[in-house]
């Protein structure tokens, strides 16, 4: 089974990436399932269900999505197995700018697009600057201008990856993309052991850790103060 990794920012259109993508991987044979990870609500499953793909979802409720994502990956990579797939996509939520689930030797596609401003790929992080697609959605929407001079922002933030159009609606360039996706010769039988390409936040604070009051009485741990002194207004 191979397996893959896609995140990007919300309302960036993963979902609609996927499913265009997994049709063309079925045109070619190919068994296909997904596992969705959350915060609080997704129907996405459904949307999965209809098209007849095997799926499960995860909700991560008060814990940082990529967290909860890396703690279930190992018992997300058995169940793809078990359901004798063989092409595995995970879907990030991608909520947190600064972490990334992306896992070493594995692919990792960042979703994202043009409407988000122009500036978004300098402020996404890991997330997109350890990508190895990055996919850029609603091309259709903006000038030819436009999706240059994004395309150009993106790459300056990741010039190793690859990146493509695609749109999430009529599908257009998910052909392309699915045939990045599945090799038969990196089958992945566990990532027990493998490595996260790049660290999440180490630290804690008192926050993190469920104190609701707010002042410097009550914090504690991973804390960082703005300098909102007299020099700053130099």
């Amino acid at each position: 089974m191979n397996l893959v990794t896609i995140s990007g920012p919300p309302s960036s259109g993963k979902t609609s990436v996927i499913l265009k993508t997994i049709n063309a991987l079925q045109n070619r044979g190919l068994s296909v399932g997904v596992v969705k990870f959350d915060c609080l609500y997704t129907d996405d499953d459904v949307l999965y269900e209809k098209a007849g793909i095997p799926v499960k979802k995860g909700l991560s409720g008060s814990l940082c999505p990529d967290h909860y994502f890396v703690s279930n990956i190992e018992e997300v990579v058995q169940w793809g197995i078990k359901q004798n797939l063989d092409l595995l996509i995970t879907e990030s939520a991608g909520l947190c700018n600064r972490c990334s689930p992306y896992i070493k030797d594995i692919k990792a596609i960042c979703v994202i697009d043009n409407l988000s401003g122009i500036n978004t790929p300098k402020k996404i992080g890991p997330m997109l600057k350890s990508a190895d697609i990055v996919v850029i959605t609603k091309g259709d929407i903006v000038s030819q201008a436009e999706r240059e001079v994004f395309a150009s922002k993106v790459n300056s933030v990741n010039p190793k990856a690859i990146t493509m159009h695609i749109n999430g609606l009529t599908g257009q360039g998910a052909f392309e993309l699915s045939t990045l996706l599945y090799d038969n010769k990196t089958d992945v039988e566990t990532v027990k052991g493998k490595k996260l390409r790049f660290s999440m936040p180490s630290a804690l604070c008192s926050y993190c850790l469920g104190e609701t009051r707010i002042g410097s009485d009550y914090q504690m741990g991973n804390v960082r103060k703005m300098k909102l002194g007299d020099e700053d207004d130099k």
